[in-house]
């Protein structure tokens, strides 16, 4: 069990039988004499991938949810699925085609993720922060270019499409953000 004072972002309770993790949480204290300090929650569902809000009051309290985090590894694509295998019980796992399309743009074969699961089954794939990931297809490098201000497509061996600095060309390896598909740096 945890109460309104345990909540911070990343914490997974247990709502209306389903994990959720925590994005965000405010407490906002009320004008009002004797009234319950409100805490404020954006929460994902797991199962569904709906971000919802909540508000509880202070000294609720909500189910811990039946939920681990175990080190894993992305296979291989099963035509829209995702096959990836928990490194600590070499288990297998399906990610769903919905689920899957939001994730495979940063997975090569290989690539270690931490799988969440609830209940004994796979609900969630956490990526790493950033992955390495190889230009396939680019425009080609302009003369004196800088890595200011003008930007070019790139599409990488993922099919994954990004912007990336003028001066590089097919066959660079490159750092992208996964949470918003952005271009880092050089690998």
């Amino acid at each position: 069990m945890f109460t309104t004072s345990d909540f911070k972002k990343g914490l997974v309770i247990q709502l209306d039988g389903a994990p959720c993790i925590i994005v965000d949480v405010t407490f906002q204290s009320p004008s009002a004499r004797g009234a319950n300090t409100m805490v404020k929650t954006k929460y994902r569902n797991l199962i569904t991938s709906q971000v919802l809000e909540k508000t509880f009051r202070s000294g609720d309290k909500v189910d811990e949810a039946d939920y681990e985090r175990h080190k894993g590894q992305f296979l291989y694509a099963d035509g829209d699925k995702g096959i990836f295998m928990d490194l600590e019980t070499y288990d297998q796992f399906e990610q769903d085609p919905e689920a899957f399309e939001a994730t495979q743009p940063y997975l090569l074969e290989g690539t270690e993720v931490v799988l969440g699961l609830f209940e004994g089954r796979m609900v969630n794939v956490e990526l790493p922060m950033t992955v390495e990931l190889t230009v396939t297809e680019t425009a080609p490098v302009i003369k004196n270019a800088t890595a200011t201000a003008e930007t070019k497509d790139a599409l990488l061996e993922t099919g994954l499409k990004i912007k990336v600095p003028p001066y590089l060309e097919t066959g660079n390896r490159v750092k992208v953000d996964t949470r918003d598909g952005r271009f880092i740096s050089r690998a």
